[in-house]
């Protein structure tokens, strides 16, 4: 066991990679676990096959990553991962959502059991491990990486917004000993027209539940913006009361009309310039605590110069990823969106690297 890395944790820069898809799936990453289905979530995936979902998702956690792959991490120089876990995760105690028909509790049980074996790889390897609670019952955002798409009312019901909590503080309670915990998320993305007030009670509720069984030397309390300005979290679960909380936010050119229609130099103009004064900004805000939690290299290549070749490609994504690498250096630390997918190259961290697009050593 590496214990070496795991020494000094406070306030340590972290070049990390998500592990997304793997226990909170997404389709557009991974298809293939999908065919035939009309399933378009990790919910509907579920209430669609019923009693078969269980072999299917089993056979996909053991195989989609693997030992090899955190070993493969490691030796790029990676020094953290990021693991969305979905609320279903410590078994079949969840409030009930319409959207799980008449199955009262649909989710597969036993995704614990491969979180325990990637605390065990990561403290062998040496990988600092960020756990982000990736969706919450009645889902917080919509989106399929929220568990049901197109439903956002997690923070309409008490009891949903209650379980998110006890489920942040049984990871606190299992994985608080653990060598490789280095931070709990308290939740990813919630949506940005919840109200601010109410992210505010439940993320400092998060804290203090996380803080009943972790000490803030040893893990990091993390909480995402919520799609809204840094500024609205001026003074937020700060010093002196506050210890080792970071902001998470997730930097991407990819989902709005303004960012789609750019050529690469408007791309690298926004990483270089916005997103750089952006990051001084909000270090003289919240000092250093500060993660980009979220990036790719995912942009629409076809408004760069037409009939463009693989050398064209190439020279465009490196030039990005070495501008946003740049840009989110300034910060406590980023983490790649994410590690594998199947069919898409530039959101894909080992295929990224394999291409030449990122650097193959990250220290």
């Amino acid at each position: 066991m590496n214990h070496d890395n795991f020494n000094n944790k406070w306030g340590k820069k972290l070049r990390g990679v998500n592990l997304g898809s793997w226990l909170v799936i997404e389709k557009w990453m991974i298809p293939s676990l999908f065919d035939g289905l009309q399933a378009v979530d990790e919910t509907s995936f579920c209430v669609e096959l019923g009693a078969q979902a269980e072999q299917k998702l089993k056979q996909h956690w053991n195989t989609f990553i693997t030992r090899d792959d955190f070993a493969w991490i490691a030796a790029t120089g990676i020094n953290a991962i990021r693991i969305p876990v979905g609320f279903w995760i410590f078994g079949s105690d969840y409030p009930y959502h319409r959207a799980y028909g008449e199955s009262r509790h649909p989710f597969v049980v036993g995704g614990i059991d491969i979180l325990d074996s990637a605390f065990d790889w990561a403290e062998e390897l040496g990988l600092h491990i960020v756990l982000d609670l990736h969706t919450a019952p009645g889902c917080q955002n919509g989106f399929d990486n929220g568990g049901i798409q197109d439903v956002c009312e997690w923070h309409t019901q008490q009891d949903y917004i209650e379980y998110a909590l006890s489920v942040l503080e049984r990871l606190a309670e299992r994985y608080r000993n653990r060598p490789a915990l280095h931070a709990i998320e308290t939740l990813n993305e919630p949506r940005w027209d919840i109200d601010t007030d109410l992210l505010k009670k439940y993320n400092t509720d998060a804290y203090y539940r996380i803080r009943k069984h972790c000490k803030p030397e040893d893990v990091a309390v993390v909480f995402h913006d919520g799609f809204r300005s840094y500024t609205e979290y001026s003074g937020f679960l700060t010093e002196p009361e506050f210890h080792n909380v970071a902001i998470d936010i997730h930097r991407y050119q990819c989902f709005v009309r303004e960012d789609i229609d750019l050529d690469v130099y408007g791309h690298i103009k926004k990483t270089v310039i916005d997103w750089k004064n952006e990051a001084d900004n909000i270090n003289l805000d919240r000092g250093i605590w500060t993660y980009v939690g979220e990036w790719s290299l995912g942009i629409d290549l076809h408004v760069a110069p037409v009939n463009i070749n693989d050398f064209q490609t190439t020279v465009t994504y490196r030039a990005y990823a070495a501008t946003q690498l740049a840009t989110y250096e300034k910060y406590l630390g980023w983490f790649f969106w994410s590690y594998k997918t199947e069919t898409s190259p530039a959101w894909c961290f080992r295929e990224s690297v394999n291409r030449g697009w990122l650097p193959n050593r990250f220290a």
